[in-house]
């Protein structure tokens, strides 16, 4: 391959002629803060003992739920060395990678034994986003895959690639770059955070009445039902009193010709994608007319009804077919928005009060038997859904943003640690 002038070929690939290429143990220390492998005794009321599984993001952990251990382990860390800012842990057992900054805090923690310390002598946040690049994450795929043992010792992240620019000043100049991306990540991981909290507080007081639209308000008396207080002008009514239920089928999967034709046909992994508007599965009419597979059409209410994806509900935008594991629900007498909201809030219910033990099932019978809150009118239905929808609507573009903002993350790490765009 023809290298462009200024540049030069390397072991990680072109890179500028100034820069260099140095193994990690160069540009940090690198520690094995349990060098003896063993978890330390656990202690209620002890001290923090942190493991890459314990981070929430890539510098909060959890502290409530991570394991405690006796002070002593902790003294015998520091007696060691002292954790620093900017210093990073890398999974060396378990979780293989995945670098995490460690958190300043006004507290003692200990590290675990399935982790290496890394305390860069360079600008930290260069580091850390060279050790996430695909580039040096496929070169420790490759190592790991040369032994049969799933472990990434001391003497092999010693001996980690890392591309250098020249200066300190463009090292800064990268990271900072980097670091302002990354914020940008956190920024909207918790503007969505936010709007989903928002979200849930919503329908807890939308669909159950305790907030009514200016509208709508009828009347400020409320009842105990089966399903908890309500508005007086309200009712409650059963799925299968209000809506037919039906499910669908699968077609002979020893014909093809019955596969690969022209009709969506949706499987209950499809209801993951919420507001379904596309999906790969493909049946011919052939397959419609053999089997047990029935159409749905657009704006018909979807729940799963088997395995890991029992209660998740969606709303379909395409006229498909559906398969056993999926119940249509289509209902006259209210509002499909209005269901298909009220279904995903009331979801943990359904599945903790009418499944029991190992992997949730649902049915069509089931199913029809869930009692709904239901508002006086369609109108207030609809009110009610509009709202819900409009929040959907924001969190999901927080969500492309927030998708969007990654791959321009991924993109300027290729191209900034590579050298291939210079700051400076």
């Amino acid at each position: 391959m023809e290298v462009r002038p200024g540049y030069k070929q390397t072991d990680l690939g072109v890179i500028p002629e100034d820069w260099s290429v140095s193994e990690l143990e160069s540009v940090a220390r690198i520690i094995d803060p349990q060098p003896d492998h063993r978890t330390p005794p656990e202690a209620t009321g002890g001290e923090p003992y942190i493991g890459i599984s314990d981070f929430l993001d890539n510098q909060t952990v959890d502290w409530v739920a991570c394991r405690k251990i006796v002070s002593r382990a902790v003294d015998k860390q520091r007696a060691r060395f002292q954790l620093r800012r900017g210093d990073i842990i890398f999974g060396k057992i378990g979780t293989i990678g995945s670098p995490r900054f460690i958190p300043s805090v006004p507290f003692r923690y200990a590290l675990s034994a399935n982790v290496l310390l890394i305390q860069p002598t360079i600008q930290p946040q260069f580091v850390m986003s060279w050790l996430q690049s695909k580039t040096c994450q496929k070169a420790i795929t490759a190592e790991l895959h040369s032994t049969s043992q799933a472990a990434f010792g001391i003497n092999k992240m010693r001996l980690v690639k890392v591309p250098l620019p020249p200066s300190e000043v463009e090292q800064r100049a990268i990271a900072d770059a980097l670091s302002d991306a990354d914020a940008l990540i956190e920024f909207l991981e918790q503007l969505i955070a936010k709007k989903r909290q928002i979200k849930q507080a919503a329908m807890q007081e939308l669909l159950t009445g305790k907030r009514r639209l200016p509208s709508f308000i009828a009347s400020t008396d409320y009842k105990q039902t089966e399903v908890g207080e309500i508005p007086e002008d309200w009712r409650v009514a059963a799925i299968g009193d209000l809506s037919t239920c039906y499910s669908g089928g699968t077609p002979n999967t020893a014909n093809p010709s019955f596969y690969g034709g022209e009709i969506p046909w949706i499987t209950s992994g499809d209801l993951n994608l919420i507001r379904i508007k596309h999906v790969e599965g493909r049946i011919t009419t052939e397959g419609l007319a053999h089997s047990a597979a029935k159409i749905v059409n657009e704006g018909t209410v979807l729940i799963a009804l088997y395995g890991a994806t029992a209660g998740v509900t969606a709303i379909t935008e395409i006229r498909a077919a559906i398969n056993q594991a999926v119940l249509a629900i289509v209902s006259n007498q209210v509002n499909p928005e209005y269901i298909f909201q009220l279904l995903r809030y009331r979801k943990d219910h359904y599945v903790a009060t009418y499944t029991q033990g190992g992997q949730p099932n649902l049915s069509g019978d089931i199913v029809k038997a869930f009692l709904i809150a239901i508002p006086p009118t369609k109108e207030e239905q609809q009110a009610i859904a509009a709202v819900l929808t409009d929040m959907d609507a924001a969190i999901d573009a927080a969500v492309a943003r927030l998708a969007k903002a990654r791959t321009i993350k991924q993109g300027m790490m290729q191209e900034l640690l590579t050298g291939r765009i210079r700051l400076v």
